[in-house]
């Protein structure tokens, strides 16, 4: 009867020594999404500002410079429900503006273009790979938040079911193939 008792009690503190590890592999994976999330806004800000600030230098054509103020003006401002809409418009805008590979050369040949080509060339290459980074830790927390065992006994606790950053993020080709 005792050693009944005694494995009876082993068994339980192995599962929960396991469901345990299970909820802090799940903290620390929110924990990832948090900051790899703060890095996705960081970037996205970075390339709204380059935008915003490169269309009101007065070195692209009027029509250029509208087009991409409002865009990056528009994702700088947008509500969080929309935010994934105004960065696709951004990515949209800087492709049509930067379509032409004589648009860059003109951009760099202005004074203190050639940096902030570069500048912005860098902003818009870093916002895939940080949604990148962002989404894969969606994913992973996803499919642990899956398992039987973490909806069960509830491990995941309050947290918010994770959410992947869909958006347009294709960078022009013109402006990053110039800044390589």
């Amino acid at each position: 009867m005792t050693a009944t008792l005694i494995w009876i009690l082993v068994v339980l503190v192995a599962v929960g020594l396991y469901l345990s590890w299970t909820a802090g592999r799940l903290d620390r994976l929110h924990a990832r999404i948090d900051a790899a999330r703060a890095a996705l806004d960081a970037q996205l800000l970075r390339r709204a500002s380059v935008a915003q600030e490169l269309a009101t230098s007065g070195v692209l054509d009027p029509a250029a410079s509208m087009v991409l103020y409002e865009a990056a003006h528009a994702a700088r401002q947008a509500e969080e429900e929309l935010r994934e809409v105004a960065e696709s418009e951004l990515s949209q805008a800087l492709r049509a503006v930067f379509a032409d590979a004589q648009q860059v050369d003109a951009l760099r040949e202005a004074p203190g273009g050639e940096a902030a080509a570069h500048e912005l060339a860098e902003a818009v290459r870093r916002v895939p790979m940080a949604r990148r980074f962002h989404n894969d830790a969606v994913g992973a927390a996803r499919r642990l938040r899956e398992h039987r065992k973490v909806r069960w006994f509830r491990l995941a606790g309050h947290a918010p079911f994770p959410l992947a950053f869909e958006m347009d993020d294709e960078p022009p080709a013109a402006l990053v193939e110039r800044a390589a």
